[in-house]
């Protein structure tokens, strides 16, 4: 579960907030006048640990060069 504070409310408390993180493994989402615009996570010494997650998400790769939506493209108009 992700917390969200705004970023006047963190800087005073941005140790506090980083023990927290460090401590609990959560995430914390840093808030500009209601919209997030960072992302604090914790840092993890293994790397496959964050591959794990890509691990079968692509179902089918036919085309790697051909355009996803080709009609979307501005280059192409």
């Amino acid at each position: 579960m992700e917390h969200v504070v705004s970023k006047s409310c963190f800087k005073p408390r941005a140790l506090k907030y980083f023990r927290q993180i460090q401590e609990s493994g959560q995430e914390l989402i840093i808030t500009d006048r209601n919209k997030p615009v960072l992302k604090i996570i914790p840092f993890q010494e293994e790397p496959q640990a964050v591959l794990e997650e890509l691990r079968n998400s692509v179902r089918r790769y036919d085309d790697p060069m051909e355009p996803v939506a080709e009609n979307d493209w501005e280059a192409l108009k």
